[in-house]
């Protein structure tokens, strides 16, 4: 075994052990972290306007501190990507987080000095996490490959600024970076597919036991390099052994990634987004993903179903309670305070604390009432899969289709981009209707009374969903699809794309 992967050993223990002490007392290290931030921020502006000296408590956040998205904080944000110092956070940040966003179009997140560890110790350890728990480290030996966004960095009123993945490629440690690819040269390529085919031209006949990315957009440099070699993904790259992923849930995706590999390899599920880097798998095999409660973060907790009212309840660790859905708030040393994520997740243990990421708190369905997550219809596709096992999809989104017709009921359309088409389409879009009416008591309701009739499944040409993200701009990096919308904007997007 050689030097990396041999001293990665011991150095993983260490990182295991710690992580226990905190997990031992997750609502004692929420408050020294909540008690930290608040110190270090009273002096900025924000900390001055909410009063932050009269808060000691979580309590007291949430009485002085109104939850609030993007949008809601850009007044105090718009100052920070001005140059203002001192507004959120003191000083100025390091970098500022570009995204696209998947509700507010685009973000600037703030990147602090005290919170680029939280990104980068989170991602270190899922692979610590990983060798403690397995005793595999030989993949630390071969070549790592991170399929990220660009690492070119644009200077914004003194701050550097550019996409979270770019950012973080700056800070890969030096002893990995010998063994990091793409090249520098590649990974700033604009076009998407100019750079993927580069990263082929790159990885083939390299050593790669490492890769990293999104799932919908590693699967699309899978397919490239089998059609370029004629090979599963296994027997060009034997070495790989693990596969790390975050962004989206990866069941969808599964059985079409594995079918290409040929062969097992291990992966890691991790929670990261620009606003911080939240979970990881720690256990593999364990679907839940250990909440990083001792990482800058204070986090808070909000029934789903009740998010959109006035005053809704905000929980902290230490009143959630298993298999319910949450929207995610935080307050963070990146200088966000009473930030609503977007993310809803659903705790599957307690003590310690893991989630599975379960959707978007702005991205259901309920056109008619019925509010559909979407964790629901990610189950729905996978039942149906298993009930058809030659089904593969590339990907999927799900919107209202509004008759105009009174006589002919309103429903939903599935779209759906298949590698592997159903033997019985008909049977295979029933399971689908059978499947949600089963998790979904509001969209079985209504069908019962007629108010809604069976989903249409509308199988989409090959490429139709890189084609709509190529001409929306946002193919590659760290972009997603919606899995569910409330109006026909992306449907018809998709169609047009054909």
């Amino acid at each position: 075994m050689a030097l990396k992967a041999t001293l990665s050993r011991p150095l993983a223990a260490y990182v295991a052990h710690r992580y226990q002490r905190w997990m031992q007392d997750p609502v004692g290290t929420q408050q020294r972290v909540l008690t930290g931030l608040l110190g270090l921020a009273s002096r900025t502006s924000f900390g001055h306007d909410h009063d932050f000296l009269a808060i000691s408590d979580a309590a007291g956040l949430a009485r002085q501190v109104p939850v609030r998205d993007y949008e809601a904080l850009r007044p105090y944000l718009d100052r920070v990507q001005a140059g203002e110092a001192d507004v959120l956070w003191p000083g100025h940040p390091l970098y500022l987080a570009k995204t696209s966003g998947t509700t507010s179009g685009a973000k600037y997140i703030p990147i602090t000095k005290d919170s680029i560890p939280n990104h980068i110790n989170g991602a270190r350890d899922a692979l610590l996490h990983y060798i403690d728990y397995t005793g595999r480290s030989r993949f630390l030996d071969g070549r790592l490959m991170f399929l990220s966004g660009s690492p070119e960095l644009e200077i914004v009123n003194g701050i550097q600024t550019g996409r979270l993945s770019g950012i973080v490629n700056h800070h890969v440690p030096a002893y990995l970076r010998r063994s990091q690819l793409p090249s520098y040269a590649t990974n700033i390529i604009d076009d998407w597919e100019t750079k993927l085919d580069q990263i082929v031209e790159e990885t083939l006949g390299q050593p790669m036991s490492l890769i990293s990315g999104i799932p919908p957009w590693v699967q699309m440099y899978f397919d490239r390099v089998v059609a370029r070699t004629g090979k599963t993904v296994k027997e060009v790259f034997p070495e790989f052994s693990l596969f790390v992923y975050g962004g989206v849930n990866f069941e969808p995706y599964r059985k079409k990634l594995f079918e290409t590999l040929g062969g097992p390899v291990d992966s890691i599920e991790t929670f990261p987004a620009s606003e911080g880097f939240l979970a990881f798998q720690d256990q593999p095999g364990n679907p839940g993903l250990l909440l990083l409660l001792d990482a800058g973060i204070f986090f808070e907790f909000i029934p789903a179903e009740r998010f959109f009212e006035d005053n809704p309840p905000r929980l902290t660790i230490g009143e959630v309670e298993l298999d319910q859905q949450y929207a995610v708030v935080l307050s963070s040393n990146a200088g966000l305070w009473g930030y609503s994520l977007g993310d809803t997740v659903r705790f599957v243990s307690r003590f310690p604390h893991r989630v599975v990421v379960s959707g978007r708190i702005k991205h259901f369905l309920s056109a008619f009432g019925e509010h559909v997550i979407g964790e629901e219809v990610e189950q729905t596709l996978r039942e149906a899969m298993h009930q058809h096992p030659e089904v593969e999809v590339v990907e999927f989104t799900v919107a209202p289709l509004v008759s105009d017709d009174p006589a002919v009921p309103s429903r939903h359309e599935w779209l759906i981009e298949f590698a592997q088409t159903p033997h019985d389409t008909a049977a295979f879009a029933a399971a689908l209707d059978a499947g949600l009416r089963q998790r979904n008591v509001y969209y079985d309701d209504l069908l019962t009374g007629n108010i809604l009739t069976s989903l249409q499944l509308t199988a989409l040409p090959s490429g139709a969903f890189q084609r709509y993200m190529k001409s929306q701009g946002k193919l590659g990096g760290q972009n997603k699809v919606p899995r569910l919308s409330n109006d026909r904007m992306l449907a018809e997007g998709l169609l047009r794309a054909q």
